[in-house]
């Protein structure tokens, strides 16, 4: 891992080679003996990109499923555009042959879909673009930027053995750096000349300022024996071309980028802004895995999870607004900002997604959860097409079920007729004793002329009323002989989306059930 410090001096620094002139803050940046360094070969780049339109990107690797880490990075990478009115652009960096699969191709389009962060140019392929970086390549080769590297498999080997030994960092030595000749029988690869002295500093809008000194960066290789090139190369060529100002990914990126600002400066390119996201841990603090929550985004939508609710809980793992814990998307764009992102890692909470589901479920409207509803019973093999009666439900259960997968289940009687009674509910209430007030409530339900809440409350209260009887005593045999157990919404609620015809149905089967217990 490449040495990085950073040393909290504020400093006025005047003559470096910035390509704007100008009076800046910086750090000092020392050596390890403590001793005055050479100045960054990097101007402070923030300034300088930030007059430029903003265009960010998120660029996934189809190499794996696209989980909700990626997706964070993603999120403030559409944010940031859609505030500052920029551009934001999806790139798939699919150069890795071997495990990039169509499959985790397509769960990145269709969960950015999902999600409704849409690009505004995109999607890009890097395996589309393998002519402009073998151009990239050439042009550095022909600049002496770049070198052929014939060293085989086993003294590298042997180079990194020594190194070990001698308790060195194992590295590429520059072996080949400065040769013209080549070797018979050997396919080549080809490596980056990375400067040999000096610092880079990475301005980074969330870390500050991390410095590495070039001296432990050896010589990245940038094309393959096989030609293919490499992903820190492609990077670059990509983000340049595109002309992307501010690049905001994991953390676990900062380690290769005074390798691309290395590179970018050899093009002649301003390197963007970069903001590098601290990861998200598991409940326990360990790194995020299956059993946490790392799984396809797309699976959240299969658990009845609203987009809005995810983006919501993911844009509050290291961002905050006050006290605000509830974030409509809008609300989102005009108050996010990437520096306010904190550098410590967050920890995935279940349970807060959760609430958070519950408390999108209980603004969105009906119409909305309806669609979702309905996907929600098709997988359940259960088709329904009654827009009417989706919503009804939706709006009768919203504030009973933390996801649309846990609503539907609950709603199953809504939907079609059920087989049994839940045992328990229906020996305690589907008694010999409520037969009468079973009938009684089939005949005063059958007679309203309107079906509405108000209605049926009036009528439930009639028949408590005529038998003497607390409301329970009729409102919870009602509730098991429509529902089939002994939990639902308010039951005058209920009965308004179940509908008539089927309540009464189902009000005479349980005065049939009645009889047949005797």
């Amino acid at each position: 891992m490449p040495l990085r410090r950073k040393l909290q001096t504020d400093s006025q620094v005047w003559g470096c080679q910035f390509e704007a002139i100008c009076r800046v803050k910086a750090f000092l940046y020392f050596d390890r003996t403590l001793r005055f360094c050479t100045m960054p070969v990097l101007m402070n780049i923030q300034n300088i990109a930030e007059s430029k339109p903003v265009r960010t990107r998120f660029a996934p690797s189809p190499t794996g499923l696209l989980h909700i880490g990626g997706v964070r990075t993603a999120l403030f990478s559409w944010l940031y555009a859609r505030r500052q009115k920029g551009t934001f652009i999806l790139r798939v960096e699919d150069t890795d042959r071997e495990r990039s699969t169509d499959d985790a191709t397509q769960v990145i389009l269709d969960g950015m879909e999902w999600l409704g962060l849409n690009a505004d140019e995109g999607p890009f392929y890097q395996t589309k673009r393998m002519d402009r970086y073998k151009e990239v390549i050439e042009q550095f080769l022909r600049e002496g930027k770049a070198y052929r590297c014939y060293c085989t498999k086993d003294e590298l080997e042997q180079m990194r053995a020594t190194q070990m030994a001698t308790k060195q960092k194992p590295r590429y030595d520059g072996t080949w750096r400065n040769r013209t000749d080549a070797r018979e029988g050997v396919e080549p690869v080809i490596r980056f000349k990375n400067p040999l002295d000096g610092v880079v500093i990475v301005d980074d809008v969330i870390h500050g300022k991390v410095a590495f000194e070039n001296t432990e960066l050896d010589d990245l290789i940038i094309a393959r024996s096989d030609g293919t090139p490499t992903y820190n190369f492609c990077v670059v060529v990509d983000d340049w071309d595109m002309g992307i100002t501010h690049v905001v990914r994991g953390d676990d990126h900062l380690n290769n980028t005074p390798r691309q600002i290395n590179m970018l400066k050899a093009l002649g390119a301003t390197p963007p802004v970069y903001a590098h996201v601290p990861m998200i841990l598991g409940p326990d603090g360990a790194k995020l895995s299956k059993r946490h929550g790392a799984v396809s985004v797309l699976e959240y939508q299969k658990e009845g999870y609203l987009p809005e609710a995810l983006l919501n809980y993911l844009v509050r793992l290291g961002w905050s607004h006050g006290d605000q814990e509830v974030f409509t998307v809008d609300e989102m764009i005009a108050l996010f900002d990437i520096s306010d992102v904190n550098k410590s890692a967050s920890a995935f909470n279940p349970e807060k997604l959760s609430w958070l589901n519950q408390q999108h479920i209980m603004k969105t409207p009906a119409t909305v959860l309806a669609k979702v509803l309905r996907e929600q019973f098709s997988l359940l093999n259960i088709q329904v097409d009654d827009q009417v009666l989706l919503e009804g439900i939706a709006n009768v259960q919203r504030e009973r079920a933390k996801t649309l997968k846990e609503m539907a289940q609950n709603s199953l009687y809504f939907v079609k007729e059920f087989d049994s009674y839940d045992d328990k509910a229906a020996k305690k209430n589907l008694t010999a004793e409520a037969q009468p007030i079973l009938a009684a409530l089939a005949t005063a339900l059958h007679n309203l002329a309107e079906w509405n809440a108000i209605s049926i409350h009036e009528a439930i209260n009639a028949v408590a009323a005529q038998f003497a009887v607390g409301l329970g005593k009729v409102a919870q045999p009602l509730r098991v002989a429509v529902c089939g157990g002994a939990v639902s919404p308010p039951i005058d609620a209920t009965l308004t989306v179940v509908g008539k015809s089927r309540t009464v149905a189902r009000l005479q089967r349980a005065q049939g059930y009645i009889a047949g217990q005797r």
